[in-house]
């Protein structure tokens, strides 16, 4: 048995456990097309197993729009959906002041300008921010385009930047998934936390896990993480291996 095997043993037989995890590239494969993403039905059906036992909550912490993650996840209530890297929660939507909603405007209108007509580039419109997309973007239009959102944009106050693979998200408010997971904490009071997640965003999350807690990297790249596994496919395991423990303890 692995080390990662024993870990998720253990955090399945915690008297009230907190389930969070990334969406693309953790219970989805990454596709070119976001709006054709679709979970595994393998992680599909454990996830929503797990949510219904007790003293057991699941959330998605994704850095979609809270719409597009309910969209493409097919999920909603008893799994939690926390969008725009925890801007968004299923129980309320980002609240803007009067001075971050004129920062929005003025943010989206020169996005618009910035990237238009730009081949492949693609913006996502959030309650509190807009994500610029370059994944489908040949490369010198994603470097050309990125460079001029950091020194433009991405450089005036009161924007939050989070960049992850071929994307920078600029939000008008502070928003992490870190501290979508302190939130998620702070509500459901679990005695260990598992989260797993893909992308540079979730680090912030990684950070944030106790003694007891379990973080679980997909795919290569430096992680806070402290155990990994290649591919959405392991992850569908993991969970079919942690919802089989806890299942048994509520039988």
């Amino acid at each position: 048995m692995s080390d990662l095997d024993e870990a998720v043993r253990a955090i399945a037989r915690v008297p009230v456990l907190l389930v969070a995890l990334d969406f693309d590239g953790v219970l989805a494969p990454i596709v070119d097309v976001p709006s054709d993403a679709r979970p595994l039905p393998t992680a599909a059906a454990a996830i929503g197993s797990l949510a219904t036992l007790p003293d057991t909550t699941v959330a998605l912490v994704s850095g979609r729009g809270l719409a597009d993650l309910a969209a493409v996840s097919g999920f909603g209530s008893p799994i939690r959906l926390i969008g725009s890297h925890g801007g968004e929660f299923d129980d309320g939507g980002a609240a803007l002041d009067d001075a971050q909603r004129e920062r929005l405007d003025r943010l989206r209108a020169e996005l618009h300008e910035l990237v238009d007509g730009e081949p492949g580039v693609r913006l996502e419109e959030k309650p509190a921010g807009i994500a610029v997309h370059v994944r489908n973007a040949p490369a010198d239009v994603g470097e050309r385009v990125f460079e001029a959102v950091r020194t433009g944009p991405a450089s005036w106050e009161g924007i939050e930047v989070t960049p992850g693979k071929a994307v920078l998200d600029l939000a008008v408010l502070q928003v992490n998934k870190g501290l979508a997971l302190d939130v998620l904490r702070e509500r459901t009071k679990p005695d260990a936390v598992l989260f797993v997640g893909d992308d540079v965003t979730d680090e912030t999350a990684f950070l944030r896990l106790r003694p007891g807690d379990v973080g679980v990297k997909v795919g290569p790249g430096e992680t806070a993480a402290e155990y990994r596994v290649p591919s959405p496919p392991e992850v569908a395991t993991l969970l079919q291996e942690l919802l089989a423990v806890r299942s048994s303890l509520h039988g």
